[in-house]
């Protein structure tokens, strides 16, 4: 049976005195998660308001990829299936392929 869905992911980003905040929401039809990230420029550095746009907002999907990873885990072990264990790698995929 083919599935088609569509999960939306949507990323805030404001900029305010330095510092560079990220909201990343990811919106499935059934569930919202939201992944928070933020940056601030080095005193002694150039300000490059992209760079700060560009870390903020890839450590908010960082934060929003650790919450579904931990989801899907929570949902593996209600239906009796095991996870991976964390010390093998970045927990995705089947264990025998990361180990």
């Amino acid at each position: 049976m083919t599935r088609t869905l569509e999960w939306k992911v949507g990323v805030e980003v404001v900029e305010d005195g330095g510092r560079t905040k990220a909201e990343a929401r990811l919106t499935t039809g059934t569930t919202t998660l939201t992944g928070h990230g933020s940056a601030r420029c080095n005193p002694a550095d150039v300000d490059v308001p992209a760079i700060g746009d560009e870390l903020a907002a890839s450590r908010a999907m960082k934060d929003l990829a650790g919450k579904l990873m931990r989801e899907a885990n929570r949902d593996m072990e209600a239906v009796g299936a095991g996870t991976v264990p964390q010390r093998t790698g970045p927990g995705y995929g089947w264990p025998e392929a990361v180990s």
